[in-house]
């Protein structure tokens, strides 16, 4: 079954400047951030942005291609995997033009759609267990998921280090036990 951000795969054959310049909005930030992070510039990235969706473009001209997962994911592992072949290049030819490669997404798309369908339905299985923990288990979790060190989380909770330590461990252990108990948990090859 598509995903709802199919709507964009259609935007690129239709050329729907509307949907196209919403596309770039909500995407194109992520990947600008990835490749500046890893040794490239902004132009890099546009470049980058620009290659990952004519390769879309083609693959949908040609066959009809179908996403099953949410479309920043996608074209994150895509330009990701796009990006650090190119540094490799450059390391290995010094920093050269980059000879214009077909407009391609190669052999493992529908590989990398896949496993991208897959991350989102193990975030959608982690979501749902993470809602049946108590609030203060889940407001835990996500304050340190959101990277605020244990002394940081047990001030704003107004716990105690150790306290927050130990609360964090049985919630995660309950977190586990609940994912791993779901029927699907087989099926996502965790």
């Amino acid at each position: 079954m598509a995903h709802p951000d199919q709507k964009y795969i259609q935007a690129l054959v239709s050329n729907d400047k509307e949907l196209l310049d919403e596309l770039y909005k909500k995407y194109f930030g992520k990947i600008k951030w990835m490749v500046l992070k890893n040794n490239g510039s902004e132009e890099d990235a546009a470049d980058l942005f620009q290659d990952a969706l004519m390769g879309i473009y083609h693959k949908a001209k040609l066959d009809s291609f179908e996403l099953t997962c949410p479309l920043d994911a996608f074209l994150y592992l895509v330009c990701k995997k796009k990006w650090f072949n190119i540094l490799a290049k450059r390391k290995n030819h010094g920093v050269t033009n980059i000879e214009d490669q077909e407009y391609s997404l190669g052999e493992d798309s529908f590989g990398l759609a896949e496993a991208c369908h897959l991350q989102d339905e193990r975030l959608t299985l982690l979501q749902s267990k993470l809602a049946e923990l108590g609030e203060s288990c889940q407001e835990l979790l996500k304050l340190s998921w959101e990277g605020n060190s244990m002394e940081e989380v047990a001030k704003m909770l107004d716990f105690s280090y150790g306290y927050a330590r130990k609360k964090k461990s049985e919630c995660l252990a309950k977190l586990t036990k609940l994912v791993q108990s779901a029927p699907i948990f087989k099926a996502l090859k965790w």
